[in-house]
């Protein structure tokens, strides 16, 4: 139960959506040293808040820059190993070892020296990958050639680099757009390195907790234990043996976390996280789990599947025991299964290697309990006895699916505007469902598979206090409470029934919405908010104030915690309701652009027809980013006052952010 309160209070964090566009450069350059020998250079030019991996990373470690030199055998032979710049070196948490990565530029040479007559040029390619503080993209390949001069003498590889450099910002960026994207970065990998990928390893290692104590899998702990214990000729064989199941058990889990990765792509899982048929799709996906694990019926794989697999682990050695722990997977299906899809789901939808981490995460805190049972067996004596409390773990889990699955059809709601699900029936289903919890874990309410209960024991009713205690604390919020507890997760404030406060009657409301300049309306925390650059920029020059540019999406749940959580502090509101105009952009927004205004993005090439692709594709050229929060304080030339800021709950920072905007537009 212990596990199932903290995956509970875990589940309310949010996730930053969308990603850096096109983050890396590669130019090359040939540098001459005698007839037959030449040097090959491949400089990376990595945009700020980004960095590229070295190529000399251990075995279990994030994927490594690889050069490959075609022809290489034929026609010319490598002189030593490609050789790298001195770069940045940390101990990454999450994989538990030494990092080199690159910031900004990281030059790759390559000696050579032709076995037979000099071609005029050379292909390569390579493989690398690229993350910023909370996002990774998932690997990617490019091309490179190489062209061998003819001159006895060539340009350097600073020349070469600086002239693509320069070609690189003019392309399809004015002077004014090249200005701002100079100043244009986002908090530094120093910093938080790897946070969004260890927050979903954390949580995907307290669910995998959940699921040890479910009753597919808990009581397959003491009998797989035993098997080894007594099939094993010594104690040390039946360790290892278990270490090498449990080792099965992750490789499984993570190759599934690696289909997933390797079939999506990062930009079209990040782009589907505000897609309404992507909410839509898994609002029911989720319901379904929910119903399984409240015992409408059960998840299961072909049992032709499931014996095939078992008649497999009869087989001795290493092929023997990665069958069992493939055989527990599918077993187990009906109970993992929900739980492993809600994971991938949330995962899949940040991009990157994030499914396999949330697999790696999921799969480690399975495997656990087995190896080291295996290794002290004197411990099974403590284990609780399977029974009817198992049966209520995946029931409480069951009503923390259908909650969460609401947040994907919120989302939808949100997305397309249709305020069908404001903040205040959102929240009149969660109190429902949390409710409803609260008397089960009274018995008051009884389901399909419990067993008879006599008597409820101390930890399931401090349980139902705590679920109870949640539900009170939302009846509030139907009258404009906070809930600062949850932010991010139910609508925002101004999406409800009454944006304005409860008891506001129609003419007040109409009272403060003709107070406000032309274009504006009541925002987040009732701030006076545009949505239209123009006439935000325009206002701005009238009242002689700097603006706050709010790149935001209705679905952004990162977005609404900056709003509630940072946005309300007295001082930070201050601020942006006296000195700054805030101009929020959403990118999300569905609504299409009138025929004459829609056109064909320079920078990605797609046809941009809804406001929201406008203001993306306005992120996109202009700052080189398109991951949201993402704000900006410009003059009104749109020249930047400070560095461009991103997810920061730090109130103080922010604050202090804000100001050094101020203060600059002030001089």
């Amino acid at each position: 139960m212990k596990n199932t309160v903290i995956i509970f209070l875990l589940m309310l964090s949010g996730s930053i959506f969308g990603q850096m566009y096109n983050p890396v450069k590669w130019t090359t350059s040939v540098e001459k040293i005698s007839d037959k020998e030449y040097v090959l250079k491949a400089q990376a030019v990595i945009q700020s808040g980004w960095h590229l991996y070295g190529q000399y990373i251990e075995e279990g470690g994030p994927s490594r820059t690889a050069f490959t030199f075609k022809n290489a055998k034929k026609n010319f032979e490598l002189i030593g190993k490609t050789t790298e710049e001195k770069g940045n070196e940390v101990v990454d948490k999450i994989f538990d070892m030494k990092i080199k990565y690159f910031e900004d530029k990281a030059l790759f040479t390559q000696k050579i020296k032709f076995t037979s007559d000099v071609i005029s040029n050379i292909d390569g390619e390579v493989e690398f990958m690229v993350c910023d503080d909370s996002n990774c993209l998932p690997p990617s390949s490019e091309e490179l050639t190489f062209k061998i001069p003819n001159a006895p003498k060539l340009a350097s590889a600073e020349e070469t680099v600086a002239v693509k450099d320069s070609a690189i910002s003019e392309e399809n960026v004015v002077v004014k757009q090249e200005q701002t994207a100079s100043n244009a970065t986002v908090a530094s990998p120093k910093k938080n390195e790897s946070r969004g990928l260890l927050s979903i390893f954390i949580i995907a290692f307290l669910s995998g907790f959940a699921a040890l104590l479910t009753p597919c899998v808990f009581p397959m702990i003491p009998m797989t234990v035993s098997y080894f214990t007594k099939q094993s000729k010594t104690k040390a064989a039946g360790i290892r043996n278990a270490m090498i199941y449990g080792f099965s058990i992750v490789i499984i889990y993570v190759l599934l976390g690696s289909i997933v990765t390797a079939v999506f792509g990062a930009d079209s899982l990040n782009a589907l996280s505000t897609n309404v048929w992507f909410n839509l799709i898994f609002f029911v996906l989720l319901v379904v789990f929910a119903c399984s694990f409240l015992g409408a019926f059960e998840i299961m794989l072909p049992n032709a599947l499931a014996n095939k697999v078992d008649s497999q682990a009869d087989r001795g050695g290493l092929i023997g025991i990665f069958f069992m722990a493939l055989a527990l997977a599918i077993v187990s299906f009906s109970c993992t299964g929900p739980i492993v899809g809600t994971l991938l789901v949330e995962a899949a939808s940040k991009g990157g290697i994030a499914p396999i981490v949330g697999m790696l995460g999921f799969s480690t805190a399975i495997a656990l309990p087995f190896s080291l049972f295996a290794a002290f067996p004197g411990w099974l004596n403590a284990l609780p006895k399977s029974g009817g409390w198992l049966n209520t773990v995946k029931v409480v889990l069951g009503f923390l699916e259908l909650a969460l699955a609401f947040k994907f059809l919120s989302n939808a709601d949100l997305v397309l505007q249709l305020h069908w699900l404001e903040r205040e029936v959102f929240l009149a289903i969660w109190i429902a469902v949390f409710g409803a919890l609260a008397f089960y874990l009274f018995g008051k309410i009884t389901l399909p598979h419990d067993s008879p209960l006599n008597h409820i024991s101390v930890g399931r009713l401090s349980f139902g206090l705590l679920v109870l205690t949640f539900t009170i604390y939302l009846i509030p919020g139907l009258w404009g409470a906070p809930l600062k507890l949850i932010s991010g997760f139910p609508p925002p404030m101004q999406y409800s029934e009454s944006p304005n406060g409860l008891g506001v009657s129609s003419n007040a409301e109409a009272k403060i919405t003709g107070s406000l300049p032309e274009g504006a309306e009541h925002g987040p925390q009732n701030i006076i908010t545009f949505h239209d650059y123009t006439k935000g920029m325009e206002y701005a020059k009238k009242v002689g104030k700097p603006v706050l540019l709010d790149f935001t999406g209705y679905a952004c749940v990162n977005c609404r915690k900056m709003e509630e959580l940072v946005w309300s502090d007295s001082k930070v509101l201050g601020v942006l309701n006296n000195d700054v105009v805030l101009i929020s952009l959403y990118v999300d927004d569905k609504k299409e652009l009138p025929e004459n205004e829609q056109y064909v993005s320079e920078t990605t090439g797609k046809k941009i027809k809804t406001i929201g692709n406008k203001w993306s594709d306005l992120q996109i050229k202009t700052y080189k980013a398109n991951a949201q929060p993402f704000y900006v304080i410009v003059d009104h030339n749109s020249t930047n006052l400070a560095e461009p800021s991103a997810y920061n709950p730090d109130i103080q920072e922010y604050y202090n952010w804000l100001q050094s905007g101020i203060q600059k537009f002030k001089k």
